[in-house]
């Protein structure tokens, strides 16, 4: 892998992403609307780039800026977030990809998403259910791109190290929590795996508690 690009990279997931995918001496190009918001960023990427995700030209000058044969990775999220990016954040990033011809991609939603709504509890779907849907309608707008997707669906989320321990699954009932540091490295894993493409997996840690 050449680089990777991080977009949500000043927070969260995005972030422990960002350092696992430095650990492992991958070269990381992070996206964020506010990367000064990190101050470690500076030296963990190898290249900033401010991008407003809400806003079209916005994303589609940051993706200009990217190298074809990059992987790119995508953890936005907006919760609770009066300008929400989930949906029109991705889709507007999936036509710029498409656009600027650079092909992979990986989109982190979480459970509950498209098919695995039925799982959510009543208390999930009243909690944060406005924004599974919204990360709902990206999912399908990236599975009917022409882009070579993979779609990762976590449950909740914990700081702390990677275990080696997550599972991913397909299809099937799961609850679950997991590190974030894990999530990056099941990343990693489906990248280099070319049977990936096109798939959309669930995972969770079984060695983590809530």
């Amino acid at each position: 892998m050449k680089a990777i690009v991080i977009f949500g990279a000043s927070s969260g997931l995005g972030l422990a992403a960002v350092r696992y995918f430095s650990d492992q001496a991958i070269p990381v190009i992070g996206v964020a609307r506010n990367p000064e918001k990190e101050p470690d960023l500076k030296s963990l990427c190898q290249t900033l780039i401010t991008c407003d995700a809400t806003d079209k030209q916005s994303v589609e000058e940051a993706v200009g800026q990217l190298p074809k044969d990059a992987v790119v990775l995508s953890t936005m999220g907006s919760f609770r977030s009066d300008n929400p990016v989930d949906y029109i954040g991705h889709r507007y990033l999936v036509d710029a990809l498409e656009l600027n011809g650079i092909r992979r991609f990986v989109l982190v939603t979480s459970l509950g998403c498209g098919d695995s709504w039925q799982y959510l509890s009543d208390r999930a779907k009243a909690g944060f259910g406005g924004a599974v849907r919204e990360k709902s309608l990206a999912e399908a707008w990236l599975s009917s791109s022409t882009l070579d997707y993979t779609i990762l669906r976590p449950g909740g989320l914990k700081d702390g190290d990677v275990t080696e321990q997550g599972e991913l699954s397909q299809q099937v009932e799961v609850h679950g929590v997991i590190h974030r540091s894990e999530v990056a490295c099941l990343v990693h894993q489906l990248i280099l795996n070319d049977a990936s493409v096109g798939q959309i997996y669930e995972c969770v840690d079984p060695t983590v508690s809530y």
